[in-house]
């Protein structure tokens, strides 16, 4: 599943459950706690993890503190008011959506 299009549409998702878990998170650092997290299963690149975080910064949903560290600026994300409640949107969706699928993907479920 490291690669899976299954997780694609749930990345969102990730990025803000990551951050209400924590007070602020750098993209690497995320892309890591996913990676532990799964056990390796599931990996996000930074093709996919930076478009997410810029498109949610601009919805307000983020903000952006940058530190220097160890000579580098480095960006950590954090949510904002509004990204709290979308997060317990999100996740509450996400919920539903698996509930859902598992009553189609149970063995009683039958086409006949």
């Amino acid at each position: 599943m490291a690669n899976s299009k299954l997780y694609k549409g749930s990345l969102t998702t990730i990025i803000l459950k990551l951050l209400n878990e924590s007070e602020k998170m750098y993209g690497y650092e995320m892309t890591q706690k996913v990676k532990e997290i799964t056990k390796g299963e599931l990996n996000i690149t930074e093709g996919a993890l930076y478009p997410a975080l810029h498109k949610l910064e601009a919805e307000g949903l983020l903000d952006v503190e940058v530190k220097k560290v160890d000579n580098r600026l480095r960006k950590y994300y954090k949510l904002t008011e509004k990204g709290n409640k979308e997060t317990v949107s999100k996740l509450e969706e996400l919920k539903d959506y698996i509930k859902t699928m598992e009553t189609f993907m149970s063995p009683k479920f039958s086409l006949d």
